[in-house]
């Protein structure tokens, strides 16, 4: 040890400086390539799982205050649909509801010269179920019947109205024959709905090869 140090000792000074720089050099160069930069990685490593980790939180409490929100939303739908469900009836609803409907025209007072359904009008996932109406009653009757029909639980839309051949008695009220369209709805069961597709897409294929 003492040998290279006397020989260090005699080497001329710039040498013994460029040694000294050299091997402080290769001391900052181990240190680097042995210690800080792979805990520079490391660093790096764990600045960017925390960001990860930070953004994953920061959309869970984005999540958990609209928590409260999207609740009632689901509820409304939920409300929605049991809603739309009551009002239109399914395949063996439909003769009860043409009864009630005929009920509520007797019990405003009027004649039911005619009551005929239509055949069904469908659509993706309703059909129409169109009704012919011709009753005999004075205005008040026909009006008390429509409010009534206004409030039942089923849709059912009127339209088409007609007033005609009043029928004029003494001492009793002026009678009138009425007639009207009334339209209500049914669900298509999933048999239904799969048929009407298959008919479409035959309507489709038959208008290509045309």
């Amino acid at each position: 040890m003492n040998e290279l140090i006397d020989r260090l000792m005699d080497m001329p000074v710039r040498q013994r400086v460029l040694m000294l720089v050299g091997g402080v050099f290769m001391v900052f160069f181990a240190y680097a390539y042995f210690i800080y930069w792979p805990r520079l990685d490391a660093v790096s490593q764990l600045r960017m799982d925390l960001e990860i980790k930070q953004e994953d939180l920061q959309k869970k409490k984005e999540l958990a205050a609209n928590l409260g929100q999207a609740k009632q939303e689901l509820e409304d739908l939920r409300a929605a649909l049991r809603k739309a469900v009551a009002q239109l009836p399914d395949t063996k609803e439909i003769p009860d509801l043409l009864s009630g409907i005929s009920a509520v025209a007797r019990e405003s007072g009027l004649e039911i010269a005619q009551f005929r359904q239509r055949p069904e009008i469908y659509q993706d996932f309703y059909a129409e179920v169109p009704v012919e109406i011709l009753v005999r009653g004075t205005y008040f009757e026909v009006e008390e019947f429509f409010k009534q029909v206004s409030q039942l639980t089923r849709i059912v839309n009127v339209k088409d109205i007609g007033m005609k051949g009043p029928n004029v008695v003494e001492e009793d009220p002026v009678k009138l024959q009425t007639s009207c369209s009334a339209t209500t709805f049914r669900f298509l069961d999933e048999e239904e709905r799969e048929k009407l597709r298959q008919e479409r897409e035959k309507k489709k294929k038959k208008g290509r090869a045309r």
